[in-house]
């Protein structure tokens, strides 16, 4: 399927690794111009050879943190500036702290809310003007399979999540009539820094070890195993798509069939 990407403009946040990194290459293998955006710059550059020894085609870094609002604004601008337009926005972020409720205090759930949520809407407040400008775009958002069933140890995350849920469905009923698509898409078990992290988390809590741990929760999957990041990538990328011209307003779940919630 042509998904009709060739010359769009994409800029995918928090890029540099994980799932952003893996649906930035995605956009790139679809003919998209894409600007990559994150801290470590060195991590950046690395997916940026990666995408024009792919690809042929030249990615725009800009470096940034998420959480202040000016970085996240130079990010937009410079993308729109680069490539002539902006067609695509994907949030994301790394997830918050991991922990229960007594281990977090005032400015741990502030960082975790200017993180996990306000960086998407400062990150769409910036994007509109060129989305609308272009007639026709897409926005989604990257949230986590606790959006439909809370994880352990995820209080953080549990909460901020279902903010995003809101926006997005919120979103795609005002950016509707304007041909905006914003929809929010969540990874099970994925294999990413971030998973092995909560896995060697689990592991040290349960007094196993992490490949135990991995072979229990796979048992949990339908599919059997754990998910590629290249498989979250390929959904993403669809759904930011003009093949995809009549979802919006939706949260989808590429977990191997973990999560039982309807």
């Amino acid at each position: 399927m042509d998904l009709g990407l060739t010359d769009k403009s994409a800029l995918v946040l928090a890029s540099s690794g994980g799932l952003g990194r893996a649906t930035a290459i995605a956009f790139a293998r679809e003919g998209a111009n894409v600007t990559l955006f994150a801290r470590r710059e060195a991590e950046c550059r690395q997916v940026q050879a990666e995408i024009k020894t792919q690809t042929g085609r030249d990615a725009l870094v800009v470096v940034g943190d998420l959480t202040k609002a000016a970085d996240v604004t130079a990010a937009v601008e410079a993308a729109a500036a680069r490539f002539g337009r902006l067609d695509i926005l994907v949030n994301n972020c790394g997830g918050p702290p991991a922990g229960t409720f007594d281990a977090f205090d005032d400015a741990i759930w502030q960082n975790a809310f200017e993180l996990t949520l306000l960086s998407y809407v400062r990150a769409t407040r910036a994007a509109l003007p060129h989305l609308r400008k272009a007639g026709r775009g897409w926005i989604l958002n990257f949230v986590s399979s606790s959006v439909k069933a809370p994880l352990d140890l995820l209080l953080l995350s549990n909460t901020f999540r279902m903010g995003v849920i809101g926006l997005t469905k919120t979103l795609s009923g005002e950016l509707g009539p304007q041909g905006i698509c914003v929809n929010a898409l969540g990874p099970g078990r994925v294999q990413t820094d971030r998973i092995t992290q909560l896995d060697t988390a689990r592991a040290k809590k349960a007094g196993t070890t992490i490949e135990q741990v991995r072979t229990d929760m796979a048992k949990a999957i339908p599919l059997g195993r754990y998910g590629d990041p290249e498989e979250f990538a390929r959904t993403a990328v669809f759904l930011c798509s003009p093949a995809n011209s009549y979802v919006t307003g939706q949260t989808l779940l590429v977990d191997g069939g973990m999560v039982k919630a309807y």
